[in-house]
């Protein structure tokens, strides 16, 4: 029982202290020794040593050329003007009179080309304001907006998004990231279509209240140190983004989408057809980790796809980048934060799955799940995000201490990993989003709204209909398997 106070405890403070700017470098291995400290007998500095830095390393060697090449393509876009000019090419195309749609789907297909959720919202805001103005929509609804499109389904949802959190249940379960992708769509639907609904409802009640658009100042925004932190936490560091105007002006937008398709594209040609059928035997040899192809097609389809891209968009936009050298080391910069502050908390999660108290958990978990590894699954990745503020950093401390052990029991009972893969994404959307998030808290910062003015409308589309889409994908998967 005290050691699992401990591990409560360590919990808490985690949540608090991070809530609070502290770094979460800082954070994950002093919360990991002190619910360590709790259970009798445990040597703490094997614990930080040999459980907290080796899962952390793997994380970062597993992974570091995700988060890598995914901010120097995010910077990329920004710094080209081709972000901008998908933007503003999908609201010149819909107009006022979609005001909330067109921001929708510009922030979507942003995000599931593989630019980074922050870039998209610094890209999108001004043109979002300006529209929601014209339009006479109230400012506290754009937040709300952005979020729907670059939070929540593309983020989760829909297959083959190179997104992280669609990158790191593969090696877990030798899967894909078009994994269930018939499951992968319908809650991506559920995802869009309820949120669409819901803003535009609050629009209409708010036309017919007379509120309008609001006395609102619309500049930029400065960053003090906390905001700069927390979302660096959560994948990019918004020192970062500030892109220089393009030489030559802002790309077509023909050109500028070109970029986003290769990256799908090429990501599925990657992972369903050419790196199959590579003779790959030698990864069988110990010095290659004695793995199969399996276990890293999706991470190689990825890093492929990504490369390709990046190189493709400075060919494309090089005269419109004004330092090219400044852009790919503001990339390679933004990127080192993000994947050292999730894999400490990947290395929380590993000595917490050490401790005697973790048997409880797993206990607990398991009866909630009712028999059902699916479902227990989803609770156990949506709290663990909600937890830690972080989608990324739930689901990898999830699948660090139960991964094994929910794909062994997957296989006793006939589920699929491709259905243990999409319901692990999706679940991380949710209850991520609750007011400590990182991304949240900078995304508020960047439209100049409070929680009070704007949260609510953030946790129907980000918290409230993801739950609900994860229901159904739950249900549908446990009756219908993997599709």
């Amino acid at each position: 029982m005290i050691g699992l106070l401990g591990v409560l405890a360590a919990l808490g403070l985690l949540i608090w202290l991070a809530y609070r700017g502290v770094s979460v470098l800082l954070l994950g291995p002093a919360m990991a020794l002190l619910a360590a400290l709790f259970a009798v007998g445990t040597p703490l500095m094997a614990s930080y040593t040999q459980l907290f830095m080796g899962a952390a390393g793997n994380f970062i060697v597993q992974y570091f050329p995700l988060f890598l090449l995914g901010a120097i393509f995010g910077k990329l876009m920004d710094d080209s003007g081709a972000a901008d000019a998908i933007a503003r090419g999908i609201v010149g195309r819909l107009g006022a009179e979609r005001a909330i749609l067109a921001v929708v789907l510009a922030c979507a297909l942003l995000t599931y080309g593989g630019v980074s959720l922050f870039v998209v919202a610094f890209a999108v805001y001004p043109i979002a304001a300006s529209l929601f103005r014209q339009a006479d929509i109230p400012k506290r609804l754009v937040p709300a907006t952005i979020a729907l499109g670059a939070f929540t389904f593309t983020m989760t949802a829909l297959p083959g998004t190179p997104a992280i959190q669609n990158a790191i249940p593969m090696p877990y379960f030798g899967t894909t990231p078009f994994a269930a992708p018939g499951l992968g769509i319908l809650a991506a639907l559920v995802m869009f279509g309820l949120g669409q609904w819901w803003l535009a409802r609050q629009a209409a009640r708010a036309r017919a209240a007379g509120e309008g658009y609001g006395e609102h100042d619309d500049k930029p925004v400065a960053f003090d140190k906390d905001q700069r932190e927390r979302s660096a936490g959560e994948g990019f560091d918004v020192a970062l983004v500030e892109p220089d105007a393009p030489p030559r002006g802002l790309p077509p937008f023909g050109l500028a989408v070109v970029p986003v398709v290769v990256v799908i594209t090429l990501n599925y040609v990657f992972s369903t057809h050419l790196i199959p059928a590579l003779d790959t035997s030698y990864l069988a040899e110990s010095r290659y980790g004695a793995t199969t192809i399996d276990a890293v097609r999706g991470v190689w389809a990825i890093i492929g796809s990504l490369t390709v891209s990046c190189l493709l968009l400075v060919a494309m936009c090089w005269q419109r980048l004004a330092n090219l050298r400044r852009t790919l080391d503001d990339g390679a910069n933004a990127s080192v934060m993000p994947i050292f502050n999730t894999a400490s908390l990947v290395g929380f999660g590993a000595v917490i799955a050490a401790l005697p108290a973790f048997e409880l958990i797993r206990g607990a978990v398991d009866q909630l799940g009712a028999g059902n590894p699916l479902v227990s699954l989803a609770l156990s990745v949506n709290v663990l995000a909600g937890v830690t503020g972080s989608a990324s950093g739930g689901m990898s401390i999830a699948l660090q201490t139960l991964g094994a052990d929910y794909l062994e029991l997957a296989a006793t009972v006939g589920i699929a990993p491709e259905l243990l893969h999409r319901v692990t994404t999706v679940a991380t959307g949710g209850l991520d989003s609750l007011p400590h998030n990182g991304a949240v808290v900078t995304l508020l910062s960047i439209c100049g709204l409070t929680h009070r003015e704007a949260y609510k409308d953030i946790f129907m589309v980000a918290v409230v209909f993801p739950i609900l889409a994860l229901v159904l994908l739950v249900v549908l998967g446990t009756l219908f398997g993997a599709f």
